[in-house]
């Protein structure tokens, strides 16, 4: 609905009303969440030979050629029975030895463009491969049950799990469980993480009493170390200050498909609505303005968006925002907390977001 709008420190405009996120509340059936199991928009079109190794981190070009020989081995019949596949160069009996690779390396060195371009070379059907984020492969789990979700995964090829990190011990047990029903039954790994896999859970919870949960979760896969800096802030310029809410608004106002909420609102709002259906939130969303950025007052808010950073990273939606910068959201007591690596992770992303939301912006 078109109307003349009144925009702070503006004269009248005649635009369409954003949308606003708080006013958004997605189902998501259960179907949805397998069929979208595949690498996010921003990776469709990732290959091994479209990423671009730093010529000072050997590591790099390491893992393409590491991960383009697991690809070539996992063509052929299923690796149960008689259809032995081969793993890294050689043949290897079922279920002995790791059945997965773990990139592990800082924020923005390319693993999530390294595990979709796995994913994309690897020669099986879509239906046969799985695309997903821990998160996603958690709520999973919870829309499907744990039998039906194993159920639904043993005849894939390859399961690739993206920013593989464990928050709490139910999810060790969970997810030490599922990956082991899946490597007997077959499937091949892959997971992406900052943190190796012994040591996940560290810092968050008394991960000493779960080790053989996670002893056994690193017996699945062969870690695979990448080095370098954050790629998004290679020879760029620092994010772009925030503007002011009138810009903000202008801008929302003048973007087909933008949103435009208050950012203490939408946090609200995050609360109220399960983190497996943020994605959903953000269907048909080209830009997302927010007016008084500042900074997150509790964990399980910051938590809620990171989830968030993720969605709107994967699908390339720019964030247009005023209030504090992005890297002013967590306290020092979160960055230094053991969920640090997430918090990082969303300053990354949602500034590399800041930076292609300054189009928006007339100069």
């Amino acid at each position: 609905m078109s109307s003349s709008t009144a925009v702070p420190g503006q004269s009248p405009i005649a635009e369409t009303a954003p949308q606003s996120l708080c006013a958004l509340e997605p189902r998501v059936p259960a179907d949805r969440l397998v069929a979208e199991m595949v690498p996010p928009p921003r990776f469709d079109s990732v290959r091994f030979d479209t990423y671009v190794p730093d010529p000072d981190q050997p590591s790099q070009s390491e893992a393409v050629e590491v991960l383009s020989s697991f690809a070539a081995g996992l063509g052929g019949a299923h690796a149960t029975g008689s259809g032995k596949r081969k793993w890294f160069g050689r043949k290897q009996a079922a279920p002995a030895g790791p059945r997965g690779v773990y990139l592990d390396g800082g924020y923005g060195v390319g693993k999530t463009h390294l595990l979709a371009s796995l994913w994309h070379a690897t020669p099986a059907a879509p239906s046969l491969k799985a695309f997903g984020t821990f998160v996603e492969l958690t709520n999973l789990v919870g829309a499907l049950g744990f039998q039906q979700t194993v159920q639904t995964l043993s005849g894939h090829r390859l399961l690739c799990i993206d920013e593989f990190e464990l928050d709490d011990p139910g999810d060790t047990v969970l997810v030490s469980s599922l990956l082991s029903r899946l490597v007997e039954a077959g499937v091949a790994l892959a997971a992406t993480s900052n943190t190796l896999p012994g040591k996940l859970g560290e810092g968050r919870f008394a991960a000493a009493d779960f080790l053989r949960e996670i002893q056994g979760l690193s017996a699945h896969f062969r870690p695979l170390r990448i080095d370098g800096e954050d790629y998004r802030h290679r020879g760029l310029p620092e994010a772009p200050p925030p503007y002011s809410e009138g810009q903000v608004t202008k801008a929302a106002y003048a973007t087909p498909g933008a949103s435009l909420d208050d950012f203490p609102s939408l946090l609200g709002h995050l609360a109220r609505v399960h983190p497996s259906r943020y994605g959903a939130l953000t269907d048909g969303i080209t830009a997302v303005c927010l007016t008084d950025v500042q900074p997150v007052p509790d964990q399980s808010t910051a938590l809620r968006l990171v989830v968030l950073a993720d969605r709107l990273y994967d699908r390339e939606v720019p964030v247009l925002a005023s209030g504090l910068p992005f890297d002013r959201l967590f306290s020092d007591e979160m960055l230094n907390g053991g969920y640090r690596k997430k918090y990082f992770r969303a300053i990354s992303r949602l500034t590399a977001l800041a930076r292609d939301a300054k189009g928006l912006v007339a100069q």
